[in-house]
């Protein structure tokens, strides 16, 4: 083949070895070249290609533990010249995968010296130039503390959670002391609630009879405020407030001092029931002297933890070791029926609800015979409250319970319950969670992690009548993030979990739904600074 360029270089003509003209003629750019400008073009490249096959060896056979300037010049200048950034990058990135997983495996070694801060490793990097190797090591040592240190305070932060919702907070102490000082004094803190004329209306199933268990004064007149103010017919409510022994003066003086008229309200200590005797709780005797019950729930919450332990399962180990779950009060809704012998049907409330709609429609609701209608947890859009089975409260790896229960059976809710205390009469849950609470003593509390819960799940196991979620929502006492369109449109909504809404601790967007409902003017609560939040 060969080659032919015109005198004017305008075309290039191609022909075959055999003497016949290839059909291929290119024509280059009709501008014309001055033979000065090729003379220099190709004196520059034949001084340019040697400089670049020699960059091109240097970069093909330089180490990886060492970059001299001509080195480094070499890897930078050379991939760019040849175009091959892209290949160059690569091959960086996939060395230094290889030496982070090898490093992986390894052990960090005695009494390397960890930088506390991204500057300081820096700062450490350029200074002593370490290699490749060295700096995973560091890398790995610095993320291992930085990890230890975030749990550290993720525990510390669980830990004071817990300490801060157990304790009775300054205010609401001096509250109960005050009013408790005020039965002694005031006669009208002690007059009879409700008055005689109305005591008929404790017993007549016309009425709507709600019934509430607390020993905090504050929130059970939020409790009771809300459902007065939310009811499109406040005189046909009758409301049913049982506390301590040690709370009763207080918790008297209040709804004394503070009517809700035209509701009718009804004050009782625990003491004051005779039904309520040891002989007929006999489990709840043992529970509050059962050793081991009392070291659980009053012992050292913080032995045994460490670092490594995962922040939520430790909150949840706090959670279950409340004192709370061993007060007679927080098993008191297992005998309504025997307490109120002579009402049909109540609504049961914990005193960390705000009433935000007109309950009476509840007592319409057709049980269809059963004794419990309660929200089921395990449907619902928010999968962090409402995805609860049994296996999120019991202990499966335990033979008792994975033969008697199934996991994936729904859990429902305590806190806002229409209980059907006639179909209740007829049934055995009584007996059924007495059993189980005997059960968890046998086995060391080792059941299931949460106190009055668990033992009901299982005690109303098929008597349970699941009403729509609209009613009672949950989560408000540990879900931040709780959609505050679905908050305002929930006829019940639920402060479960550590941070309650008259705490410190409660999150400041979800407490305006509760403290709306508490007389921040009252002389009382005033003179026990209690101050609304700002």
């Amino acid at each position: 083949m060969q080659l032919r360029i015109s005198p004017s270089m305008r075309s290039i003509t191609i022909s075959s070895s055999n003497g016949f003209l290839d059909s291929m003629k290119v024509r280059v750019a009709a501008r014309h070249i001055p033979y000065r400008t090729l003379f220099h073009t190709i004196l520059a490249l034949a001084f340019l290609l040697p400089f670049v096959f020699i960059l091109t060896a240097v970069v093909t056979l330089e180490g990886v533990n060492k970059c001299s300037s001509l080195d480094c010049l070499g890897r930078r200048l050379g991939p760019r010249i040849l175009g091959r950034r892209g290949d160059d990058s690569a091959r960086l990135v996939r060395d230094l995968y290889k030496i982070l997983n090898q490093v992986n495996s390894e052990e960090i070694p005695v009494g390397l010296k960890v930088p506390e801060s991204y500057h300081e490793f820096l700062t450490e990097m350029k200074n002593n130039q370490y290699d490749a190797r060295t700096f995973a090591i560091t890398l790995k040592a610095m993320m291992e503390n930085m990890d230890r240190d975030v749990k550290r305070s993720r525990l510390a932060e669980q830990l004071n959670k817990h300490f801060a919702a157990s304790a009775i907070p300054k205010g609401i102490h001096c509250l109960s002391l005050r009013l408790t000082d005020e039965y002694s004094s005031n006669a009208n803190a002690r007059k009879q609630l409700p008055p005689p004329e109305l005591l008929p209306f404790l017993s007549d199933n016309s009425y709507r009879h709600f019934i509430l268990a607390s020993d905090n004064i504050l929130a059970a007149s939020v409790v009771a405020t809300s459902t007065v103010r939310s009811s499109l017919k406040p005189e046909k409510i009758v409301f049913h407030v049982i506390t301590d022994k040690k709370t009763y003066p207080g918790m008297h003086s209040w709804f004394a001092l503070n009517p809700l008229s035209p509701t009718i309200v009804e004050v009782k200590g625990v003491h004051q029931f005779d039904w309520l005797t040891r002989e007929n709780v006999p489990v709840l005797d043992a529970i509050e002297n059962y050793r081991g019950v009392r070291i659980h729930y009053h012992g050292d919450h913080v032995a045994g933890t460490n670092a490594t332990d995962n922040p939520r399962v430790f909150a949840s180990k706090l959670q279950a070791r409340s004192p709370k779950y061993i007060s007679l009060l927080n098993h008191l809704r297992i005998y309504l029926p025997e307490l109120f012998p002579n009402l049909n049907k109540v609504v049961f409330l914990d005193d960390d609800v705000v009433i935000q709609r007109d309950l009476s429609p509840l007592w319409e609701i057709d049980l269809l015979g059963k004794v419990n209608g309660a929200v089921e947890t395990c449907r619902g859009d928010d999968k962090w409250v409402m995805s609860k089975h049994f296996r999120t409260y019991f202990n499966f790896s335990h033979p008792l319970i994975a033969k008697n229960l199934d996991p994936d059976e729904c859990a429902w809710a305590y806190g806002m319950n229409i209980f059907d205390l006639s179909a209740w009469r007829k049934t055995d849950i009584r007996e059924t969670y007495h059993y189980w609470l005997k059960e968890n003593l046998k086995a060391n509390l080792t059941l299931w992690k949460f106190g009055t819960l668990p033992p009901a799940l299982i005690a109303f196991r098929g008597h349970v009548h699941p009403i729509d979620s609209s009613w009672h929502m949950l989560g408000l006492g540990y879900q931040e993030k709780t959609n505050l369109d679905s908050v305002k449109k929930a006829a019940v909504i639920h402060y479960n979990g550590q941070c309650k809404p008259w705490l410190e601790i409660g999150f400041k967007i979800l407490q305006p739904f509760w403290t709306k409902h508490v007389n921040y003017s009252n002389d009382f609560v005033r003179n026990c600074h209690i101050f609304e939040p700002q």
